[in-house]
């Protein structure tokens, strides 16, 4: 029974180690983009409008003030 309980513990440490893995991978293409100044610029105002975006609908959607 402990042998269960010390697997359950190591769950939130695979989910970490999955989550950054993803992270890793979707972002390795975008990397070459990083290497001009005027594409690096483009690349972080569309991650930044898009995080806003996301905000704006999730309140909406949640009808929160």
């Amino acid at each position: 029974m402990q042998d269960f309980f010390k697997n359950i513990l190591n769950y939130p440490k695979y989910l970490i180690v999955v989550v950054i893995g993803l992270f890793t991978f979707a972002l390795q293409p975008l990397l070459p983009f990083l290497k001009s100044p005027i594409t690096a610029i483009a690349l972080v105002s569309a991650a930044i409008s898009s995080f806003i975006g996301l905000h704006f609908i999730l309140k909406a959607m949640l009808n929160t003030p």
